[in-house]
């Protein structure tokens, strides 16, 4: 069991019987008191998506949750359903479009490193790679001697997302996105 000052953003714990993801730490350390420092932790229902806000002290001990990382690939929608397929024994993983909607902004049917996040053998959460490939579907027209100059324009990706490319990029490039701060990256 670690102490509160040990845990990590995305790390799964089990707080009040249920289980929450970690999503943003903040540490501080008040004035006038003797010893540790506060750690205010928002986390997320595995389940239900519900948020949570909570303050622990460092020395508090949190219990890590057992969740199981199975890599997947997408297999296809059906209506507010996505069924997902395990890539060693073929298991079909179906998750509410609800659940996964921020996820589903940087899927398509060529996105390779998903992970199902499994609670006692149910799906719950996907966790997605560091980078992504997406194809652009519509941006503004490149601009000739465009690569010299460090401008951006707003790019809509096939999957909705809308990240900021440099000008020389155009409609139908395939480019490198980074997941967590939603930018790009490079030409894929």
């Amino acid at each position: 069991m670690p102490k509160a000052s040990e845990i990590k953003k995305n790390q799964p714990v089990e707080y009040n019987g249920r289980v929450y993801f970690v999503k943003d730490i903040e540490r501080s350390v008040p004035q006038g008191r003797a010893g540790g420092s506060l750690y205010r932790m928002r986390m997320y229902d595995v389940v239900s998506g519900a948020k949570l806000d909570e303050t622990f002290k460092d020395s508090d001990m949190l219990n890590l949750a057992d969740l199981v990382r199975r890599a997947s690939v997408f297999s296809y929608s059906d209506g507010e359903e996505y069924v997902f397929m395990d890539s060693e024994d073929y298991t079909q993983y179906t998750l509410n479009r609800e659940a996964i909607a921020d996820e589903l902004l940087f899927i398509d049917e060529q996105t390779q490193g998903i992970m199902v996040i499994l609670l006692k053998d149910a799906p719950v959460a996907l966790e997605l790679p560091p980078t992504v490939d997406l194809d652009i579907e519509e941006t503004d027209p490149s601009v000739k001697g465009g690569s010299a100059t460090a401008r951006t324009k707003p790019a809509k990706m096939t999957t909705g997302l809308v990240v900021q490319v440099p000008e020389h990029i155009s409609t139908g490039d395939r480019i490198k996105i980074n997941v967590e701060e939603r930018r790009f990256l490079s030409r894929a």
